[in-house]
């Protein structure tokens, strides 16, 4: 199939936040235009939406059974994927949630530091700050660097932005990146922890001419480009299994398709570096065209068990998913090869 009747056939979804993806990103819309805001007004009220929000309690909040970050239900999580799939900027009545985010990221645990000895086993019963060790902050950046991300894309960001961006520029290691690893030899960045807090201060960057926040932002795509987005440097393997498969939703993970959509919203798609894992995502490109998911990592079952997303995303196998389509068009696009 062409890639022209592809995205045709996309446009006809009856999901609108596909035609959205399609629209603003494949075929690069004005995201601002009265048509798109027109769209995202039907994203609002959409049944991907109602069931992301189903559990939004009279106040407006995310009930929990544990807490903002329960997988794949929880506050945090529910953010994260109406960013993702074009929900209009400026809802007030997100903020309720927005708020629970916020409070569990900016509690003072998370601002504390303590230095570590030397042996993982100090962190032993260890409750709040965050570990030096060795010189680098070992925190799960992601965490913040996703409330950063999601308050900016959905357009709620206020004074708090600017106390998430201050942690994440201190927490930021040497090479660019950040990593919670508790082994004294981790030296090095990791991908799942870099990713978000990059993509979340080039956002806030953006949005608000931050210098710093962007020199950061380009800083950490170095952790990615100097790997080819999925290659060690000593030998260019593939760094993990995982990592040149597709998925979506990513959460917290990591792979070729995200790193590309990434690299996209820094404008680095052209990067020579980019190619091999451009050249990778058009191998994948499936015979009837599309793109289909390879694995993950959300599971039916038990609405509330651990791992369950309200929405089914799409299983796996070679069949396109649409999401996963939508996107790659969009980065294929934006590298001039769509």
């Amino acid at each position: 199939m062409k890639r022209a009747q592809l995205v045709d056939d996309l446009l006809r979804s009856e999901n609108p936040s596909i035609r959205w993806k399609v629209r603003t990103g494949a075929l690069r819309e004005n995201p601002d235009s009265r048509a798109i805001r027109q769209l995202e007004s039907e994203i609002r009220v959409s049944p991907t939406v109602r069931a992301l929000l189903r559990d939004r309690d009279a106040k407006g909040r995310m009930r929990h059974r544990r807490d903002i970050y329960d997988k794949w239900q929880g506050a945090h999580w529910v953010l994260a994927a109406l960013a993702d799939i074009g929900y209009p900027a400026g809802d007030e009545s997100l903020k309720p949630m927005l708020d629970q985010v916020l409070e569990h990221w900016l509690d003072d645990r998370f601002f504390r530091e303590f230095a570590a000895h030397k042996k993982a086993d100090a962190y032993k019963g260890h409750h709040g700050g965050v570990p030096v060790m060795c010189g680098r902050h070992r925190r799960c950046a992601s965490q913040q660097g996703r409330a950063l991300l999601v308050m900016t894309t959905l357009g709620l960001s206020d004074a708090r932005a600017g106390r998430l961006v201050e942690r994440l520029l201190h927490w930021q290691w040497p090479d660019g990146g950040w990593n919670c690893d508790k082994d004294p030899k981790a030296d090095t960045s990791s991908f799942m922890e870099t990713i978000t807090p990059m993509r979340g201060l080039a956002a806030h960057a953006r949005a608000t001419g931050d210098a710093r926040a962007k020199r950061a932002a380009r800083k950490a795509a170095g952790i990615f480009l100097e790997r080819r987005l999925y290659k060690r440097r000593a030998n260019g393997k593939t760094i993990a299994a995982g990592f040149v498969k597709l998925h979506y939703p990513l959460y917290w993970h990591y792979d070729i398709l995200g790193g590309l959509k990434a690299m996209a919203e820094l404008g680095l798609i052209r990067d020579k570096r980019c190619a091999d894992a451009l050249d990778l995502l058009e191998e994948k490109e499936l015979e009837g065209g599309g793109w289909g998911a390879e694995e993950r990592y959300f599971r039916p079952g038990a609405r509330h068990a651990l791992g369950y997303d309200n929405v089914d995303w799409g299983g796996t196998g070679r069949k396109p998913n649409p999401w996963i389509t939508a996107d790659a068009l969009t980065v294929l696009a934006a590298a001039g090869r769509l």
